[in-house]
């Protein structure tokens, strides 16, 4: 079997709530969230605001430390990681933050932007302005931006701009916060385009953070549903969207639109009624019983397991554990 690129064991983070005098309480933003990645495919993260998919984003990538739990890249804990081995981890995986706009610096030209990082790690570039104005044709720009200041591109031409940044390291594995959330649906299809042409061409690893399941649909080879801190559901993609097994997810996926009027009246919807719990305090047993149409007594008692109910298909759900 294929050695995972990233693999994520049993991570947690707890973010202190704090009084005058103690701590009064933990925010439980990740809560025991386990999945693994291959090299060359996206592994798409969805669920609601607020559900912890930005921290495990970041807790992947070591900009946080975890409260407890493992992450490895390339078979190595990367929390025990240190000197250059670190640094090259670092180099090796990038991210993609959510806003255009807050991401690059104001005062830096285009060019400045795109060769920080190159300086940053030392590469040897023999002619640093041949070698942006190519990353920047890989992205759909050209040399007649490369002296612009950010605030002379459009949100799309940022986000593409980011993107030759992290290009310029040659990276193996990438996250991608909502890359496309801040842009118009015209814009978005373009960077995902782009990003799918990325993968395909340099066999780039992505971890697709976002709450837009179409976008995540088109985009990923496996779904991984997270609710309150935890991944209720897990699998192929296609298979997960066309049969979702755990209820939460079902709610999600009964609100994307369908252009079809006639289909939208003849499907089956079944909503989340509620807000979610706080992170701070979490139902016992099942975290979504609360608002689940489903719940039988022992959800609110019992924790479920997460079980592989198809091949390769994973739910964390009593109404598919045995009786």
């Amino acid at each position: 079997m294929p050695q995972p690129l990233v693999k994520v064991v049993d991570l947690k983070k707890y973010f202190p709530v704090k009084g005058v005098f103690r701590v009064k309480g933990w925010v439980r933003a990740v809560d025991g969230v386990s999945f693994e990645i291959m090299k060359g495919q996206t592994l798409g993260l969805v669920g609601e605001s607020g559900c912890g998919k930005t921290t495990v984003g970041k807790l992947v990538l070591r900009l946080l430390e975890p409260t407890s739990g493992e992450v490895y890249y390339n078979g190595e804990n990367i929390y025990k990681l240190k000197g250059s081995k670190l640094k090259e981890f670092r180099r090796k995986a990038q991210m993609v933050f959510q806003d255009p706009y807050s991401s690059l610096n104001p005062r830096m030209t285009v060019f400045d932007i795109i060769y920080e990082p190159v300086k940053v790690y030392k590469l040897k570039v023999s002619d640093p302005e041949k070698f942006i104005v190519d990353l920047l044709y890989k992205v759909g720009l050209n040399e007649s931006h490369l002296y612009r200041y950010p605030h002379e591109f459009s949100g799309g031409q940022r986000q593409r701009i980011a993107i030759a940044r992290i290009l310029a390291l040659n990276p193996e594995f990438i996250v991608l916060d909502e890359p496309t959330s801040a842009l118009d649906v015209s814009v978005q299809a373009q960077i995902l385009n782009l990003l799918k042409d990325l993968q395909a061409k340099y066999n780039l690893t992505y971890l697709f953070i976002s709450h837009d399941l179409g976008v995540v649909r088109y985009m990923s080879d496996w779904i991984a549903v997270m609710y309150l801190g935890q991944i209720v559901e897990f699998g192929p993609a296609e298979e997960v969207f066309e049969k979702p097994l755990h209820p939460y997810t079902k709610a999600l996926f009964s609100a994307i639109p369908i252009p079809d009027p006639e289909l939208t009246r003849k499907r089956e919807k079944l909503k989340a009624p509620g807000e979610p719990p706080s992170p701070i305090n979490p139902p016992p047993g099942c975290r979504f019983h609360p608002r689940c149409p489903f719940r039988m007594d022992k959800c609110s008692r019992e924790e479920p397991e997460m079980i592989m109910v198809e091949d390769k298909h994973w739910v964390k759900c009593h109404l598919y554990t045995k009786k």
